[in-house]
């Protein structure tokens, strides 16, 4: 199924599901939380909303990946002199001598260290590439959809949901803070969604990881079907995960 229709489906689910909270006395919101009639707060899981490309919301620290501005260690035991300390650049590459250039961004220790083994293959005998994260760059994150200045944010130091919203202007008139999208790279690279309620003084308090996306809605979370479609290829490296299929499947 291809990402557009998936987008559509997850549109129409949204909708369908917020005509059905109206006859029933309350709306779910997928991912996150509905209140019924009495304004109590109701549990929504993405298991009920299939075709809802998101996966279920879990506070697992997923296996690090690297960013943009990462200072890594590509050690080569069996040739020292190719030993070399990189920053991670803005379009997600290192460059390591005999071999150019290799993507680093969005893929684990781990992952790089194969890559790297596999290009030095050609050059050297018996390979072994051992990489070390020495510095972690920016904490990044990205605001989206009704705050007066969205875009991609480094965050100085532990921050939460809503001093996100205020580095980004504030909310506008027109946004729903209290239905606030939460989109995170979960275990195994999947991405996971939930609502929080970001009202001043009486929402939540949400610690924000490196290359959590905050969306905020007009009216309600279809929205973020035209998010996905707007945005999609325009994310800077380090948040593809949440869009581009190139990186993870839907």
């Amino acid at each position: 199924m291809s990402l557009d229709r998936r987008l559509f489906l997850f549109a129409a689910a949204a909708a369908l599901t917020g005509c059905a909270g109206d006859n029933a006395g309350r709306m779910p919101l997928p991912g996150g939380r509905g209140q019924d009639a009495g304004g109590n707060v109701q549990r929504v899981s993405p298991a009920d909303f299939p075709n809802i490309p998101f996966a279920d919301w879990t506070d697992t620290e997923p296996e690090y990946v690297l960013y943009p501005g990462d200072e890594i260690e590509v050690a080569t035991p069996t040739a020292p002199e190719l030993t070399r300390t990189l920053k991670v650049g803005p379009d997600g590459r290192i460059a390591l001598p005999l071999i150019g250039q290799i993507m680093a961004a969005d893929r684990t220790l781990a992952e790089v260290e194969q890559v790297a083994s596999q290009a030095y293959a050609a050059e050297l005998v018996r390979p072994v590439v051992e990489i070390t994260l020495k510095l972690a760059g920016p904490l990044k994150v990205w605001v989206a959809g009704e705050v007066r200045t969205p875009g991609v944010f480094d965050m100085a130091g532990d921050i939460d949901a809503y001093q996100a919203i205020v580095m980004a202007g504030d909310f506008l008139p027109s946004a729903k803070p209290q239905e606030v999208a939460l989109i995170r790279r979960g275990p195994g690279g999947r991405r996971m969604m939930r609502v929080v309620d970001l009202r001043p003084r009486r929402g939540e308090v949400v610690a924000l990881r490196r290359g959590d996306i905050l969306y905020v809605p007009r009216s309600n979370l279809g929205e973020l079907a035209n998010f996905f479609t707007q945005v999609r290829n325009a994310l800077p490296v380090g948040f593809s995960y949440s869009i581009n299929g190139q990186y993870q499947q839907f």
